[in-house]
């Protein structure tokens, strides 16, 4: 059986919008002002999950990632470009920008459950994609990497209080990787 994994860059007060500060927003870029190694390599300890499991990103966020991770040559970068991406949308992709993509236009909860009764589903970013997931309480898990800044503004990832599940807590660079389990029967 697989899980429903979000995998965010998230502030001390829960923003996750703009952590690369393409957004264009006054405080956007908090999380590259530890520079590349901050968010560089596998913090959010994926593993064997990129190799067996499917990454879903929302049309902007894999447009993004489209544009960055093809021209990367890093070991973790090899894995993130061999592996299934399964883009939302009803636009049309370039499946070829970015090698093993794939577009879907089905609706969201339905494929998500079908799909996580067989493989892992790890959401990037995608914020979009992300409050579906959870006003559909269909999330396992959250892999946090929280960055000691605190912006006073900005989207945050649980617009409403939610209560988690500490899995694990461990020092990821400047940052800190917690995983967070959503039902207390869920495990990493």
């Amino acid at each position: 059986m697989g899980r429903l994994i979000v995998v965010q860059f998230i502030t001390l007060d829960g923003v996750v919008e703009d952590p690369d500060g393409t957004g264009g927003t006054p405080y956007g870029g908090w999380a590259m002002h530890y520079g590349p190694q901050g968010v560089a390599g596998d913090k959010f300890r994926l593993g064997p999950i990129l190799e067996h499991g499917i990454l879903l990103f929302g049309r902007r966020t894999w447009e993004h990632f489209s544009t960055l991770w093809p021209r990367r040559d890093d070991p973790f970068s090899r894995r993130m470009n061999a592996a299934t991406k399964v883009v939302v949308t009803h636009s049309r992709i370039d499946a070829g920008a970015w090698a093993n993509s794939q577009s879907m236009s089905d609706p969201l909860e339905p494929w998500s459950r079908s799909t996580v009764g067989t493989r892992d589903v790890v959401v990037i970013g995608s914020t979009s994609i992300v409050a579906q997931l959870q006003a559909a309480d269909v999330v396992d898990e959250y892999r946090l990497l929280t960055f000691p800044v605190a912006l006073g503004a900005g989207r945050p990832l649980f617009p409403e209080g939610v209560q988690l599940n500490l899995i694990s807590a461990e020092p990821v660079g400047p940052a800190t990787l917690g995983v967070y389990a959503t039902h207390s029967d869920s495990t990493s």
